[in-house]
């Protein structure tokens, strides 16, 4: 991804070898996590927003903190996140070899 098209606080949804990913500039370093709430299974994107670090799930209002995967106020299980750099004016995102399993994919409808 190229990183001069990630500005602060913005969040884009990217697909990386069948995993759905959404990637986000918080404190101007980039961070990575799977696109699908651990609480709907929904996408956060389209539709969800970023706030000082913590996604917001547009199915429910489920709330994330991207730099760990933390639910914040909620019950809800962890997000699975990625290491992820800026190199060379790209941001590289490291998605495990294998594809993702039904359980790591958003439902859609």
């Amino acid at each position: 991804m190229d990183a001069a098209a990630l500005r602060e606080g913005a969040v884009e949804a990217v697909d990386i070898a069948g995993w759905a990913i959404v990637v986000a500039r918080v404190d101007f370093v980039p961070r990575a996590a799977i696109n699908r709430c651990t609480h709907a299974a929904a996408a956060f994107l389209p539709g969800g927003r970023i706030r000082r670090s913590v996604l917001m799930c547009p199915a429910h209002g489920a709330r994330f903190d991207i730099r760990d995967g933390r639910c914040i106020g909620g019950l809800y299980k962890p997000l699975r996140t990625f290491a992820c750099r800026e190199v060379d004016g790209w941001i590289e995102i490291d998605v495990p070899d294998e594809a993702p399993g039904s359980d790591e994919r958003p439902v859609t409808r």
